[in-house]
Formats: C-alpha cells, structure tokens, sequence
C-alpha cells in the first residue's frame, strides 16, 4: 500500500472521493463547451452526443488516470466549427471561455457549501467517518476545479486559454499560430512532464488558486 500512495498524487483512501469530483468537474466542463457551440448554432457536438450530462460521453480514459498521478488532466475535447458561428471570434470565445468558468462555477458552490455548512452547524451531530467524508469530498470539490478552472487557462494547445488567445489575436498572428501550434503542443508536454521545467512555469500558476479561495471566502462571509 506505501509503495502505491507514493505513486499516487491523493492518498488511497482519497481515490473514491477524487473519482466522484473529478466525474463531476470533466462532465461539467464539457457539456458547458458542447451546449454553448450548439446554441451558438454548431450542431457538431449535438450531433455526436456531447450535449449531455452523461460521463461517459466526456470522460478520456488517460486523462482522468493522469490526475490521479499527476494532479491534473483533461477529458475527450468537444469538437467546434466556428464556421457556423454568426460571429466566429466572439462566440469562440465564449465557447472556449465557459468551460473553465464552468469549474470556477463548481468551486465556487463547493466553498458556499462550506459556509452553509459551518454556519448552520449541519454537522455537528454527525460521527467523525461522516465528517471527515464530507470534508475531504468539499475540499477536493474547491481544490481539483479551481485547478482545472487555472489549468484551462494556460495560452498553450490544446487548452481553452490558446483557443481564447487564438480567437482575440489578428489574422496574421492567427496565421502563424496555426503554422506553429504542432510545436506548442510539444512545450505544453515539456511544462508538464520536465519537473525542473513544471516548478518554474506551470506549478507556480496554481498558487493563484489560494487567492481566488480567499475572495470567495470573503464574497461569501458577506453574505453568511
């Protein structure tokens, strides 16, 4: 067992709570991109069945065992034509945009979950099993989309920050971003896998994390 929670990024006994969040976190997310493109008028997502809250419909085998592993991951990207949108550049945008907002969007109830919790005493009677569950499960709730929510946001292919970048940029610079991104793919690899490399670009961006907690927190303590 010692010698699989060190391969692990979560310790075992996490693993069933971290399965259900991470379920929940990639379904969200996904379905968010497939049902803003088909309002938006591409039925490319419709049509393949993505417009839908079932897992299994979103969930990429290798990219949900990454997280496990190495703390983040990814699930089975929607397949968008910006061409049938009536404005490409800004309905891409969108598109691209509310996936990782759909994250923000979980963390944010996770934490208001919390305070309900905490000021309402909802816990109080329970045995410590059932506390400890609900406590690990809303804190891997915050922690993973909070992560996902960053993570999605960095400009590197394939993830939604470059479609947003690439969508904002002139045509020339599109261009050229197109001619390259075969190469972006290979930094983005490079960030993730290289230790030295993740410690100094990727982990560091993570750290805004406690910030975005913290203004919830507070948003929320108003108010509770």
């Amino acid at each position: 067992m010692d010698g699989l929670n060190s391969f692990l990024r979560y310790p075992l006994e996490e693993l069933p709570f971290i399965f259900i969040v991470l379920v929940l976190a990639f379904t969200v997310h996904e379905f968010a991109h497939a049902y803003a493109a088909y309002k938006f008028g591409d039925p490319t997502a419709k049509q393949m069945g993505r417009v839908t809250l079932n897992p299994r419909a979103h969930l990429d085998v290798l990219g949900t065992i990454l997280i496990f592993i190495a703390g983040f991951g990814w699930a089975k990207p929607v397949p968008v034509n910006r061409g049938r949108f009536k404005y490409p550049r800004l309905m891409g945008i969108v598109v691209s945009a509310v996936g990782p907002l759909s994250n923000l969007l979980l963390a944010f109830i996770g934490v208001l979950i919390v305070h309900i919790i905490m000021a309402a005493g909802l816990l109080d009677g329970a045995s410590k099993g059932v506390g400890d569950a609900v406590e690990v499960f809303l804190t891997r709730l915050v922690e993973l989309n909070l992560v996902l929510f960053i993570f999605n946001l960095i400009p590197l292919p394939p993830l939604d920050g470059y479609r947003i970048i690439e969508d904002l940029a002139p045509a020339h610079i599109r261009m050229r971003m197109a001619q390259n991104e075969q190469w972006g793919i290979f930094v983005f690899l490079l960030l993730i896998f290289v230790p030295p490399l993740s410690r100094v670009t990727i982990q560091p961006l993570f750290a805004i994390g406690n910030d975005i907690l913290s203004g919830m927190s507070r948003f929320i303590s108003i108010f509770i």
